[in-house]
């Protein structure tokens, strides 16, 4: 998968796609019409970030001040971006 997230980049929950917190999954989730999918913590750490208003960039940012210790976070997050944006969890917003 080709990345081409970018740092200024602002993303949103795509249209007909809900995030939320599963009691019942113990995990985040995407719902969506078709079904639902279920996020593994750092998933989940990151999409709950997006809003329509933090850029990538403040999210990394975020991300590593929050996760001191995790190693190649970065490249970690801007994979998940992109695994988001090719899956149609998210729409770009700029």
């Amino acid at each position: 998968m080709e990345n081409n997230i970018q740092h200024a980049d602002i993303y949103a929950i795509a249209f007909h796609h809900r995030f939320q917190w599963e009691e019942a999954q113990q995990s985040y989730v995407i719902l969506f019409p078709e079904g639902m999918v279920k996020l593994h913590g750092g998933a989940g750490e990151i999409l709950k970030r997006v809003d329509g208003k933090a850029s990538v960039g403040d999210i990394v940012a975020e991300l590593k001040t929050a996760f001191p210790d995790a190693e190649g976070i970065e490249a970690d997050i801007l994979g998940m971006f992109d695994l988001a944006v090719g899956k149609a969890w998210l729409r770009k917003v700029n």
